[in-house]
C-alpha cells in the first residue's frame, strides 16, 4: 500500500514538473535566439545596413524583398525576422506561464510578462532607429534593452535549472552582481561609441575623442570585479564545480574579449568579424556572470557547511 502511495506521489510531482521543464527549455531556446539576434544586430551596423530596408515593419513594402535582396539588406531582413520570432516566442512563454501558473512558481508569470513587456518595448526602439535614421541614442538604448532582455531570461532560465548548492559562497554572489552591473554598463558604452562612430571620427579628426577614451577606461571597472569573481572563486573552499567553472568561463571570456577590443582598435574597426565578435562575447560575458550571480544567490540561501 505504501509503495502504491508513493508511487502515485511520484507521478503526480512529475505531471506539475512538466510545464516548468516545457518553459525552462523554451526560454534558454530564446536565450540563444537573442544572442544571435545582437550578434546579427551588431553586423547589420558595422556593415551600415541599418537602413538597408528604408521603411518598417515591412521592408521595401514587402515580407520579403527578393528584388532587392543583397547582402545589406538580408541583414537587415534577417534581423527582422528573428526579432519577430523572438517576439512571437516571448507571447507563448507569458501565456504558458499565466496557463500553468498554479503548478510553477508564483514569480514566473510576473517574470515572463516582464519579458514581454521589454520585448514589445525593444520592438518599438527597432522601429524608431529606422524612422529616426539611426539616431545614436535611440540605437543605444535599442542594444540596452536587448541585453536586458536577455539577462531576464537568463535570470529566469537558472531560477529554473534543478541546483543543490553547497552554502559555501560567501560574498561571490555580491562579487558577481557587481561584476555583472560593471560588464552592462561597459557594453552600453561601447554602443555608444559604435553609434557614434567615435573611433572612427577621433582618428580621423579628433572629434568626439571623450566618448571613445570614456570606452576604452571604462574597461577597468569589469576587468577588476570579473578577476575579482575569477579569484575569489578559487580561493573559496567546497565551491559547487559548476559555480567554479562559471567563473573559470568568465575568466576566459575576459581575456578573449580584451585581445578583441584591442584588435578592432588597432585595425580602426576595419576588420567586421572581430567587431561583431567583440560585441557577441561581451554579451556572453554578460550571460555567463548572471547565471553565475542567480546560481550563487541560489547556493548563498543554505546555511554554512559544518567544514566552513
Amino acid at each position: 500500500m505504501n509503495e502504491f502511495v508513493l508511487e502515485q506521489q511520484n507521478k503526480a510531482a512529475t505531471v506539475a514538473q512538466q510545464p516548468q521543464e516545457m518553459i525552462r527549455r523554451l526560454v534558454w531556446k530564446i536565450c540563444v535566439a537573442t544572442l544571435i539576434l545582437m550578434a546579427i544586430g551588431s553586423a547589420t551596423r558595422v556593415m551600415n545596413a541599418g537602413l538597408a530596408c528604408p521603411d518598417w515593419p515591412l521592408c521595401y513594402g514587402e515580407l520579403v524583398p527578393a528584388k532587392q535582396m543583397n547582402l545589406q539588406v538580408f541583414l537587415e531582413w534577417f534581423h527582422r525576422l528573428d526579432a519577430a520570432l523572438i517576439g512571437f516566442s516571448a507571447i507563448a512563454l507569458c501565456a504558458l506561464s499565466w496557463w500553468h501558473r498554479l503548478s510553477l512558481p508564483k514569480w514566473l508569470p510576473w517574470a515572463s510578462t516582464f519579458a514581454l513587456f521589454l520585448i514589445v518595448f525593444q520592438g518599438i526602439l527597432g522601429g524608431l532607429t529606422v524612422t529616426q535614421l539611426l539616431r545614436f541614442d535611440i540605437v543605444t538604448a535599442h542594444l540596452g534593452t536587448a541585453l536586458l532582455f536577455f539577462t531576464t531570461l537568463l535570470i529566469i532560465g537558472t531560477s529554473l535549472i534543478p541546483y543543490q548548492g553547497t552554502g559555501t559562497v560567501g560574498k561571490l554572489p555580491w562579487v558577481g552582481l557587481t561584476a555583472a552591473v560593471c560588464v552592462y554598463l561597459q557594453s552600453l558604452l561601447g554602443a555608444i561609441v559604435g553609434s557614434r562612430w567615435a573611433l572612427h571620427q577621433c582618428l580621423a579628426g579628433e572629434q568626439l575623442c571623450d566618448v571613445m577614451y570614456s570606452h576604452i577606461f571604462g574597461l577597468v571597472p569589469p576587468t577588476i570585479a570579473t578577476l575579482a569573481v575569477v579569484l575569489i572563486s578559487w580561493r573559496t573552499p567546497a565551491l559547487h564545480p559548476t559555480l567554479r567553472k562559471l567563473a573559470n568561463m568568465a575568466g576566459g571570456l575576459l581575456i578573449l574579449q580584451l585581445l578583441l577590443g584591442m584588435a578592432t582598435f588597432r585595425l580602426h574597426l576595419q576588420v567586421e568579424p572581430l567587431t561583431v565578435s567583440h560585441q557577441a562575447i561581451g554579451a556572453t560575458l554578460l550571460g555567463t556572470l548572471v547565471v553565475f550571480t542567480v546560481l550563487s544567490l541560489r547556493d548563498g540561501l543554505l546555511p554554512p557547511s559544518p567544514t566552513q
